[in-house]
């Protein structure tokens, strides 16, 4: 009488040996390094750009807001703080601009230039002048924009600050005459009838303004006085 036939064996099961585990997780590992190290390598890029794209905008806008204040300057003169007399529509210090990084012993900023301009807008309608009296000044590395909230300031008033743009290294100015002559300084001794009241109220044709950064280096815009 024939035999039954056994029924086929299946093949045990063949789970991964060690070695094999180990491989897998480390081929896994260099993977994971080489997608982190890209996707790092992205962030920072975008991270450059980024900053980069910041600091044009800063930029432009600090250049801007020098040329409106420069376009807009009056000759209007100011009372000084204690009373006792009148400072010139633009007045500068030409060692302040020479000095770059500047700041007094006692930290303050650095006055380089102070004048009278117009058309300080007024969209609230407070009882005021639309004239303002700006001054810029150095501070450590930055340029600093002040205004005192009235034009004829006292010593109660508070000036008010802001700084323009940091990462300053100089920051100097040149006035053209009514000769077409260039000035490192103003009011200028080459004004014709160089008396008390026209001193006061004598204005350029002209401005020249050289910005020194340490990361976008020199800035040079030549700025036409309105009027």
């Amino acid at each position: 009488m024939p035999h039954a036939q056994q029924p086929a064996r299946r093949p045990a099961a063949r789970g991964f040996t060690l070695i094999e585990l180990v491989v897998a997780l480390a081929i896994t590992a260099i993977m994971f390094a080489i997608g982190y190290v890209e996707l790092d390598q992205a962030m920072r890029s975008r991270r450059e750009v980024d900053e980069q794209s910041a600091r044009l905008i800063a930029v432009q806008q600090a250049v801007r807001t020098i040329e409106q204040d420069f376009e807009l300057l009056e000759p209007r003169p100011v009372r000084n703080l204690i009373g006792d007399g009148y400072l010139p529509a633009l007045t500068t210090n030409p060692v302040a601009g020479a000095i770059g990084l500047g700041s007094s012993s006692s930290n303050a900023p650095v006055p380089v230039v102070s004048f009278t301009r117009a058309g300080w807008t007024n969209p609230v309608g407070v009882q005021r002048s639309e004239l303002q009296r700006v001054t810029y000044a150095l501070q450590n590395g930055a340029l600093i924009r002040q205004y005192y909230p009235v034009l004829d300031a006292t010593p109660q008033d508070t000036v008010v600050s802001r700084t323009l743009i940091d990462h300053v290294t100089g920051f100097s100015l040149r006035f053209m005459d009514a000769g077409h002559n260039w000035q490192t300084q103003w009011p200028a001794a080459s004004i014709p009838g160089s008396n008390a009241e026209i001193l006061l109220r004598s204005r350029p044709v002209a401005v020249e303004v050289t910005l020194q950064l340490d990361d976008w280096g020199l800035i040079v815009r030549d700025i036409e006085i309105a009027g």
